[in-house]
């Protein structure tokens, strides 16, 4: 029963990606929809804001190099509302030695994490259920297989 919750709570989730780079995208998608997050993707900072405004995600993997609107100014566009300003954002990036990048993006109250590209996608799956409290699809595995390993040796 607590099982069929979690799993519940976590394809309850709304995941948006928005990165300019289809193979980025398309990986990505792949693995997060694969824990059993519904995932939306954007290819820009417009069109990301526009979704975000019209299905608020329960969490933002968010490009720092988009066009039309960068991610950062899109970090700032979502703090003038107070309901979108909340939601959690994993910023992933190719900018390596920029730590004053890193660091004017960490200051921002709705980034929760900040990510090199290329990214493992192991740690970001776990940063997303940490961030959205959610279980992780092994988890739920294990919990499945010892429940049923006690019923088998219980009856």
């Amino acid at each position: 029963m607590l099982e069929m919750q979690n799993k519940e709570e976590t394809s309850s989730k709304h995941i948006l990606i928005v990165d300019d780079d289809d193979s980025v995208i398309e990986f990505l998608k792949m693995y997060i929809s694969n824990e059993g997050f519904n995932v939306e993707i954007a290819y820009d900072g417009v069109n990301a804001l526009e979704k975000i405004k019209i299905k608020k995600p329960d969490l933002i993997i968010l490009d720092a190099m988009l066009p039309r609107k960068s991610g950062y100014e899109l970090v700032k566009s979502l703090q003038i509302s107070f309901e979108l300003k909340k939601i959690p954002i994993v910023v992933i990036t190719g900018h390596t030695r920029d730590q004053e990048f890193k660091r004017m993006f960490l200051f921002e109250s709705n980034v929760k994490e900040f990510l090199l590209k290329p990214v493992q996608p192991d740690i970001l799956v776990m940063h997303i259920h940490k961030l959205l409290n959610t279980k992780p699809k092994y988890e739920k595995i294990a919990e499945e297989k010892s429940s049923e390993f006690k019923k088998n040796f219980e009856g």
